[in-house]
């Protein structure tokens, strides 16, 4: 018996499987110090009368054969065979924190290879690939990986969102029954983010037991979260597939995306810590070892009107601003003067250009900056060269008039002349131009996917990740950028293969503290693209001071969205100057340990950074509306080093304003603010320090410098 349970373990994760006759994790939590084998007798389940007369296991399948009863991992059949596949396991093989586990079901003709890695970060990493072994094809219904959880885990916290307003949280109480999120747009979409966490009641960011959970795909998705009526609890993940959508012949494999998971005894700081070092260690790539460079991109400053002598302008404005990579956006492709059509024709627009891209982007070069340019090519317009030489080339169920979104529908990936049409373009486009970077939109949901009659929803985004793989290896000196309609492909699988995110099409620096916030808790700030956009939002037509555009926009990869040439000076100062403390902070933000902090206001938001050696922290206050009282609570700092002095620094704040009269702000500033203060890290930690009273939509930044 004892031969048959396994652990994997990191400094501050355990996980224990047993792994015969069947594979059951039986314990996912805190790091053991002592623990042995034989522990596990001490859970040997007890059976209830009023049902089966044998131990149900929660295996790593859950398969309905075993009669769990609750949502299953597998569901399929071959011919209406074979539907109720049990997985015994044959083969078991452990390197270090990696194990693999096969397991077959003789009668179905079906195999299990689950693999399973626990990384040093606390991270644990998972995914099944089914086999068949039979001569007749196994329809795949369901194919999904499930985590049991501890009972405790009586709270669920998900995302909901749309375009414009991303990863907004929501929770719901865990006591029976499932709770469930899916999306069928073809993408990870702006709605339902992939991704659930749990944890005890009441969970915050500093407290409590947390388990999260990320899928790592792009398509097609659903996640749950369920309480058995035996009150064990588990989390579900899988692809969606559409109906006859997958189906293994004899000797295929399918394999599920990864799910990666991430527990934590001290709340969604630690779960989130643990998920940032390992994509920093594992996933994250850039092209070089280098800063990430503050953007310019031209979208909300000229839209489609481009000209090329203007934008050289713009360049040279941008470059004294101290914006390090300037990019084009759409409108630079021949036909492409608005959204109703062009795209699928990845010619340059000559009319445009008469000289080429060349001399722009030689001139943006002169100036010292990288050079980035827009496409979309997953897409096709009905009003353009590509749908009238080649109408068969749209992504869609035969006999159905499509909806077109955006005014376009999707290009059909898996036609191998189609595929073949856009990477000869893109290498030309790539291949001809001196272009560093390459902001990938992709802005309409897959309605009716199919490819030769049946669905392909699952095969287009397999299509994507090759398109994206092959140009990558011709052309790994690019980086990508992944953009959706803003927040709608945004997951670990994708950022395989590219650099950044667009988090939202939304500069509203209001509704961007909570859709970065959201972000956050999966995503470290290297990677998520926060812009300081025009004074009146042109989301949302709200209106902020720079102050507060500049400083949302610092806790991410930095960039201006904007024509520099149309604004005052008072606006191009304050470019300048959020540029520069960007830059200033950068290596801090990029690469620090980030703390969201819990504050007893809910219209009021805190978070920080602070350096991998503890010496130095920018933590950020933001107040969304009007705060529920009339003084606002001390900020604590967490991550500091106890024994060690900081010197409180203000570094930015919204011009705040003293009157004797009453009407305003406040009569006084809080003493820090006034005269130079050395405090203890642990007083920082554990008391914290007085914040100014803030108006709404203003934000206070603090840094901290240990002396």
């Amino acid at each position: 018996m004892h031969d048959f349970i396994l652990r994997l373990e990191s400094h501050s994760v355990d996980v224990v499987i047993k792994t015969h006759p069947f594979a059951e994790i039986l314990y996912w939590g805190p790091h053991l110090r002592h623990f042995s084998p034989q522990d596990v007798q001490s859970l040997s389940r007890p059976i209830a009368n009023g049902r089966l007369d044998v131990d149900i296991p929660l295996t790593l399948m859950a398969e309905l054969g075993h009669g769990l009863f609750g949502a299953p991992g597998i569901e399929g059949h071959r011919q209406g065979l074979d539907g109720s596949p049990i997985f015994k396991t044959i083969a078991v093989a452990q390197e270090g924190q990696h194990l693999s586990i096969t397991a077959e079901d003789d009668n179905a003709g079906l195999r299990l290879t689950s693999e399973i890695t626990l990384d040093e970060s606390g991270v644990l990493v998972v995914r099944h690939g089914l086999t068949n072994l039979r001569a007749q094809p196994w329809q795949v219904d369901r194919l999904a990986i499930t985590l049991p959880i501890a009972e405790r885990a009586q709270e669920v916290m998900a995302f909901h969102g749309r375009w414009i307003r991303e990863f907004q949280p929501h929770r719901v109480t865990l006591e029976h029954d499932s709770f469930v999120i899916e999306s069928r747009r073809g993408r990870s979409s702006h709605e339902h983010f992939p991704a659930l966490m749990t944890g005890t009641p009441s969970f915050n960011e500093m407290h409590g037991d947390v388990w999260g959970v990320h899928l790592g795909w792009s398509g097609n998705h659903r996640l749950r979260a369920e309480a058995k009526t035996d009150g064990r609890r588990y989390l579900q993940a899988e692809a969606l597939y559409l109906p006859g959508e997958m189906a293994v012949e004899e000797g295929e494999t399918l394999w599920t995306p990864r799910l990666y998971a991430s527990y934590s005894a001290h709340g969604l700081n630690g779960m989130s810590q643990q998920f940032h070092r390992y994509l920093r260690e594992n996933i994250i790539r850039f092209p070089e070892n280098k800063p990430r460079p503050v953007h310019l991109n031209t979208w909300e400053g000229i839209y489609f009107d481009h000209d090329p002598h203007y934008i050289m302008r713009m360049a040279d404005e941008a470059a004294g601003l101290g914006v390090e990579r300037f990019i084009i956006d759409d409108g630079w492709f021949k036909g492409r003067n608005n959204d109703h059509g062009a795209l699928g024709d990845w010619y340059l627009d000559e009319k445009k250009y008469p000289d080429g891209l060349t001399p722009v982007i030689n001139h943006v070069k002169n100036l010292g900056m990288e050079f980035g340019i827009w496409v979309e090519p997953e897409m096709i317009s009905p009003d353009s060269d590509l749908h009238r030489a080649h109408p068969d080339w749209v992504l869609a169920l035969p006999g159905y008039t499509q909806a077109t979104g955006r005014h376009q529908w999707v290009l059909n990936l898996n036609i191998s002349e189609a595929f073949d049409y856009l990477l000869e373009r893109l290498s030309w486009l790539l291949g001809e131009h001196a272009i560093d970077y390459v902001k990938w939109d992709m802005n309409r949901e897959l309605v009716q996917p199919a490819h030769n009659g049946k669905a392909a929803a699952d095969a287009q985004t397999r299509q994507f990740y090759r398109l994206l793989d092959v140009l990558g290896e011709r052309f790994p000196q690019v980086e990508f950028e992944s953009c959706s309609s803003g927040g709608g492909r945004i997951d670990y699988e994708v950022l395989t293969r590219c650099h950044r995110f667009w988090a939202s099409d939304n500069n509203d620096a209001l509704e961007r503290n909570t859709i970065q916030r959201g972000m956050s808790y999966f995503f470290p700030p290297e990677v998520i693209g926060a812009h300081i956009g025009h004074h009146k939002c042109h989301a949302t037509f709200r209106q902020h001071s720079i102050a507060f555009r500049g400083l949302t926009a610092l806790f991410g990869h930095m960039g201006l969205e904007l024509d520099p040439l149309s604004v005052d000076e008072h606006e191009r100062d304050g470019y300048r100057h959020y540029a520069a403390l960007h830059k200033q902070w950068r290596e801090v933000i990029h690469h620090g340990t980030q703390w969201r902090v819990d504050m007893p206001d809910a219209s009021t938001l805190a978070h920080g950074i602070v350096s991998g050696d503890k010496g130095q922290g920018l933590f950020i206050v933001s107040q969304l509306a009007m705060p529920d009282y009339t003084l606002m609570m001390p900020l604590r700092m967490p991550g500091l080093e106890a024994s060690a002095q900081y010197r409180i620094t203000l570094l930015d704040h919204p011009n705040i304003c003293l009157t004797g009269e009453g009407g305003h702000t406040m009569r006084k500033l809080p003493v820090w603010m006034e005269e130079p203060q050395t405090v203890s890290g642990e007083w920082l930690m554990q008391a914290g320090i007085a914040l100014p009273i803030l108006d709404p939509e203003t934000a206070i930044l603090i840094g901290v410098e240990r002396v």
